[in-house]
C-alpha cells in the first residue's frame, strides 16, 4: 500500500446484506396492500405467509400486487402465528438472506422502522431486535387500558422465563434477527400460538443471543385484534414455569455451575426447612398451651434468613448473566 492510499474501510468492502420482511397473515384482507407499498427499498424479499386466512389474503395480493420482491406462502389450514413466522424464517433461510424481519399485517407496526430494527445487526450490536411501545410514556396513553395491564404482567413472566432481564413489550411482534442465529434454533419446537414470541426469548436465551429493545409506537386503527389477554395468560402461566424449570436447569446445573445454581441448591431446603419446622413447632405448642423457646424461634427463622439471602444472591447474578455481546457479529 502506497504512503498515498487510505485503507479502505471495512464497512466498504463487505456486500449489502439482504433483508428479508416476513408478514403473517390471517383476517387482514385488502389493507395488506397498502402495507406492502409503505414497505421501503431496504427490503430485497418480502414473504407473505397466508395463516388459512379466511378473507384470501394471499390470493388478494398474488392479484393486487406488482411488487416483484413479494412472495405468497399459503397455509391450507391456520396454524397460528407462530407457524407462520417459521414458514417464512424457512423460506428466508433458502433464499440466503442475511437479516430477517417480520411485521404484523394488520397496520399496528409502521415498515417506515425496519431500517431502525435492522441498524443494530448490520453494525454488530445485537443478534436479535424487537420493538417496545412502553418507551414513550406519551404513546402508551393510545393503548388500551386492559391490554397495557396484560402486557406488563407478560413482560415480568418472560424477564423470569427467558432471563432477558432488559428488556420489556416480549409479546410484541416486530423483530429482526441475525439468520445465523435462526439457523440454529430449534425451529420445530418453538410455539406455533401467540407464544410465540416469549419462546423465541427463551431460545435465544439458550443460545446467548444479544437482545435489545427499540422504541416504538404502535398504530391503533379499526382493526379487530385476534389477541385476547385474559384467555391467554393461564396457558401462558403454564409455559413460562417450564420454560424457567428449563433455563435453571440448563444454565446452572448442566452447562455450568455457579453462585446461582449455590443460592438455589442451599437457599431453598433452607427456607423449607425453616418454614416446615415453624409450622410444627407451633401447631404442636398450640396444642400443648406452650410457647416456643427463644430456641426453637432461632432454629426455624435462621434458615429461613439465609435462604432468603441466598435466593437474593442468586437472582442479582442471573440478572447479571444477562448476554452482553452478540454470537454472530458477522454477516
Amino acid at each position: 500500500m502506497s504512503m498515498n492510499q487510505r485503507p479502505v474501510p471495512e464497512s466498504a468492502t463487505r456486500a449489502t446484506p439482504s433483508i428479508a420482511v416476513i408478514i403473517p397473515c390471517y383476517g387482514v384482507g385488502e389493507s395488506i396492500l397498502g402495507l406492502l407499498k409503505d414497505i421501503g427499498p431496504e427490503a430485497d424479499q418480502i414473504y407473505l405467509v397466508d395463516d388459512g386466512c379466511p378473507k384470501h389474503t394471499g390470493d388478494l395480493v398474488e392479484k393486487g400486487s406488482t411488487d416483484t420482491r413479494v412472495k405468497v406462502l399459503q397455509h391450507e389450514s391456520n396454524q397460528g402465528v407462530g407457524a407462520a413466522v417459521i414458514t417464512g424464517y424457512r423460506a428466508a433461510l433458502e433464499d440466503h438472506c442475511d437479516i430477517i424481519v417480520k411485521i404484523d399485517g394488520d397496520g399496528q407496526m409502521d415498515p417506515a422502522l425496519i431500517p431502525r430494527f435492522i441498524l443494530p445487526i448490520i453494525e454488530r450490536r445485537a443478534d436479535y431486535t424487537k420493538g417496545n411501545r412502553f418507551f414513550y410514556v406519551e404513546t402508551v396513553q393510545n393503548m388500551p387500558w386492559i391490554r397495557l395491564q396484560g402486557n406488563i404482567i407478560l413482560s415480568f413472566l418472560t424477564k423470569v422465563s427467558s432471563g432477558y432481564w432488559r428488556i420489556f413489550d416480549p409479546t410484541n411482534g416486530y423483530t429482526a434477527v441475525h439468520a445465523k442465529v435462526v439457523k440454529n434454533l430449534p425451529l420445530d419446537k418453538i410455539a406455533r400460538d401467540y407464544f410465540f414470541e416469549s419462546d423465541m426469548l427463551f431460545r435465544l436465551g439458550l443460545l446467548r443471543a444479544k437482545v435489545i429493545d427499540i422504541p416504538m409506537a404502535s398504530i391503533y386503527r379499526d382493526e379487530k385484534s385476534h389477541l385476547r389477554i385474559s384467555r391467554i395468560i393461564p396457558g401462558f402461566l403454564t409455559s413460562h414455569l417450564a420454560n424457567f424449570t428449563k433455563r435453571i436447569i440448563y444454565n446452572y446445573f448442566l452447562r455450568d455451575f455457579q453462585m446461582v445454581s449455590v443460592g438455589i441448591v442451599l437457599g431453598i431446603p433452607m427456607i423449607l426447612f425453616g418454614v416446615i419446622f415453624g409450622i410444627i413447632q407451633w401447631a404442636s405448642g398450640s396444642i400443648a398451651g406452650i410457647l416456643a423457646s427463644p430456641g426453637t424461634v432461632m432454629v426455624a427463622s435462621l434458615p429461613i434468613l439465609i435462604g432468603s439471602q441466598l435466593l437474593l444472591l442468586a437472582i442479582g447474578q442471573d440478572i447479571s448473566n444477562q448476554p452482553d455481546e452478540p454470537v454472530y457479529p458477522d454477516l
